[in-house]
């Protein structure tokens, strides 16, 4: 099974993409999740790949899988991460319209 980019590789990509020490981009990473987290409650936008957004989910019925006994959700609010339209198009290509 293929796995993804590790933290390791994607640092030093981003290191020799853009002539930076693996330490600045570690840094500059760091420094950009920590904004992110700061300021999901709000959205947090990152251009041409997606938002972070903070979402209030309404309480609602379930079941337990185990008994499929009836069970009450509470409400609660969860972070959700919303694919921008252009990085669905870079990594699906365009969608086609009817």
């Amino acid at each position: 099974m293929a796995s993804g980019m590790s933290k390791t590789q994607l640092i030093r990509l981003l290191a020799e993409k853009n002539e930076m020490t693996r330490g600045q981009v570690v840094q500059f990473m760091d420094m950009l999740v920590a904004t992110a987290y700061k300021e999901a409650k709000n959205s947090f936008t990152l251009p041409g790949l997606g938002k972070l957004v903070l979402v209030n989910r309404k309480a609602r019925m379930g079941r337990n899988p185990a008994t499929g006994e009836a069970i009450k959700i509470p409400a609660k609010k969860v972070v959700k991460f919303r694919v921008a339209k252009a990085c669905k198009d870079a990594i699906l290509g365009p969608s086609k319209k009817k």
